[in-house]
């Protein structure tokens, strides 16, 4: 299974995304058998020195917090959905513009089988408190400073991705 992502190329990815997208008025919810849209959010902290990640209690991995669109099409909406549900934090603000894009094998697990995430993920902003809840859906929440998921070779690649392209950004 060949994984996709924004580092592999600038027109590449996002054709790989425009003809799933073109593929199924299904695309949106989690029963469509290939794969699906999620939307994640790269959350960072209101001094953009750290980002919230979430120790994924179905992949045991830490991650940026998101999830399945569940027929919404607007994926800053889920990504801002999830960010908020994921964390607990109020005062949450979405960018408009995609930060990044993930296409991800997701392996079969009971009895869902193994399917693709089409992950669209955009940058939100806490403005207020930083004080997280853990939800069910992870094992722990950390703020975690981007510089060091850039140094990290340990962290995942789309978390290092998303840490390099966030300290090349313009302040």
């Amino acid at each position: 299974m060949q994984r996709f992502s924004a580092a592999d190329g600038a027109s590449a990815v996002p054709a790989v995304f425009a003809a799933f997208l073109d593929s199924s008025p299904e695309v949106f919810h989690r029963h469509h058998p290939p794969g699906h849209f999620t939307g994640s959010a790269w959350l960072v902290s209101n001094d953009g020195e750290r980002v919230l990640l979430t120790h994924h209690r179905k992949l045991g991995r830490w991650l940026q917090l998101g999830g399945h669109a569940d027929g919404d099409r607007d994926l800053a909406r889920v990504a801002l959905r999830e960010a908020e549900e994921e964390s607990g934090l109020a005062d949450l603000q979405v960018e408009p513009a995609i930060f990044d894009l993930d296409r991800h094998w997701i392996p079969a697990r009971g009895n869902e089988p193994g399917h693709w995430h089409y992950d669209v993920r955009y940058v939100v902003r806490a403005t207020g408190s930083e004080c997280f809840a853990v939800s069910d859906e992870s094992l722990a929440l950390a703020w975690m400073p981007i510089e060091a998921l850039v140094a990290d070779p340990t962290a995942d690649a789309s978390l290092r991705r998303m840490a390099q392209r966030w300290m090349a950004r313009s302040p």
